[in-house]
């Protein structure tokens, strides 16, 4: 088969851009949208759903359907995967199901947010509750296929590392473009208000990821580069067979707890900006952009120290240099004594080191494992693999939702309950650290025959 030119890499890439948007907006904006702080109310945001832990005197409204959303989206990964395995198109097993999917996840994504009543309703909590499972369904349409063309176009590790860190760095921009929606929204909200001009917003990156979706869909002719042969069997018993990988289950358990720790720190930290800095909301985009900047600049490190070291002592390093960062922004605010400005950039100097290393490598160790059992047993189920990492770890973000919900209304509006989720994440991921330990690259090096 043909081997993937660079054109294509890139176009293939862009694909990641649009979801990676889409995909950003639900995770740093919902909880922010729905259960908004003093700061934010004060800027004129609706309280759309009821506040406080009204479920079981435990749960917040909104915690409970985004945890629900995401133990939906782990359901539907292998069932998705199964079905993308089994394709047996003329277009191929990915394309198909990339191309159907965009639309229905775009659209999805921005009436999450268009809640029809402009006031605490229970219309409001069923229509959240609809379309974040459309949202959900959709996306694990896309990505599931999306992620399991990486091995697949990937013909040996050096191809599969270079689309890892290609799409990487696609999910990094789309990732910082939801993350700059505040400096959007506040140019409208004079003209427009609040809330329309958050949706405005969301309209706009939504129109601009669906076109980024379907770049890879008419770039790239899958039969072109990839030949393989539809799996056979149940969903349920290719992901059992996915399971029985050793090192497999032992990669996705450490996965498990980095997502639980970055899920709550990433839906936290709007509230670590606004209440335990005290700073403007505007300031969470100001972070994130040079995190991602600063990330950036570690990427050909990163891919040099790959060879030397390989892939699991550099994840391992990244493990806990994150699980320092996250403990320290449990301690951020006036009592360091340090401008708020300057804590800011602190953590964002600590964590784009870690931030590169798990935007290239996690990727690439799935499609070297992906790869190693292909080799072993004959049978292609690339999407399986990728859809049961991610069931497990989404069963993580929906422990990580409800926790934070629950954990953030702790102290009232005193901010301790932010310092606690920021504590509990570091603690999550030198766990997931731990368990990384266990992992046996050099197995999977040998079992495809590229050894250092």
């Amino acid at each position: 088969m043909k081997a993937l030119p660079k054109s294509k890499i890139a176009a293939f890439a862009v694909g990641q851009l649009g979801w990676a948007m889409m995909s950003g907006l639900i995770s740093n904006w919902l909880v922010y949208f729905y259960q908004p702080d003093a700061a934010s109310q004060a800027a004129g945001q609706t309280l759309f759903i009821p506040q406080g832990r009204v479920l079981l005197g435990i749960f917040t409204v909104i915690g409970a359907i985004t945890a629900i959303g995401r133990l939906f989206d782990a359901v539907t990964d292998p069932w998705i995967a199964s079905l993308s395995d089994r394709c047996r198109s003329k277009n191929g097993r990915r394309i198909p199901f990339m191309k159907w999917a965009s639309l229905p996840l775009a659209a999805s994504t921005v009436l999450v947010f268009w809640a029809p009543v402009d006031h605490e309703s229970t219309l409001n909590v069923v229509w959240m509750f609809v379309f974040v499972m459309a949202y959900y369904l959709a996306i694990t349409a896309y990505c599931t296929p999306f992620n399991a063309l990486i091995p697949e176009l990937g013909h040996d590790q050096k191809q599969r590392l270079n689309i890892s860190t290609a799409i990487s760095l696609t999910f990094i921009v789309g990732t910082a473009f939801a993350y700059a929606a505040p400096v959007i929204w506040g140019a409208l909200e004079g003209s427009l208000g609040r809330v329309l001009a958050i949706r405005v917003t969301f309209l706009l990156f939504a129109v601009l990821a669906f076109i980024c979706m379907q770049v890879p869909v008419w770039a790239i002719r899958e039969k072109d580069y990839v030949q393989t042969r539809p799996s056979e069997g149940s969903a349920f018993s290719s992901l059992v067979k996915t399971f029985q990988n050793g090192d497999f289950r032992i990669f996705v358990a450490s996965d498990i707890f980095y997502w639980l720790g970055l899920t709550m720190f990433q839906t936290g930290l709007p509230f670590f900006v606004t209440s335990l800095l005290q700073l403007p909301e505007s300031m969470s985009t100001v972070f994130f952009v040079a995190m991602t900047a600063l990330s950036l600049v570690f990427y050909l490190p990163v891919n040099l120290l790959v060879r030397p070291l390989g892939k699991k002592k550099l994840v391992l390093l990244a493990f806990g240099i994150f699980a320092a960062a996250f403990i320290y922004t449990g301690l951020m605010g006036p009592g360091l004594g340090i401008p708020p400005v300057a804590q800011g950039f602190l953590l964002v100097v600590a964590a784009a080191f870690p931030m590169a290393i798990f935007g290239i490598l996690p990727q690439a160790i799935v499609a070297d494992v992906a790869e190693c059992e292909a080799r072993k047993t004959g049978e292609n189920r690339e999407g399986m693999f990728y859809a049961a990492r991610t069931f497990a770890f989404k069963l993580g973000q929906s422990a990580a939702m409800l926790l934070f919900t629950a954990l953030a209304t702790i102290g009232g509006g005193t901010g301790l309950g932010y310092r606690v989720v920021a504590a509990v994440s570091g603690g999550l991921a030198a766990l997931g650290g731990v368990l990384m330990c266990f992992f046996n690259e050099k197995r999977i090096e040998a079992g495809l025959g590229e050894g250092k």
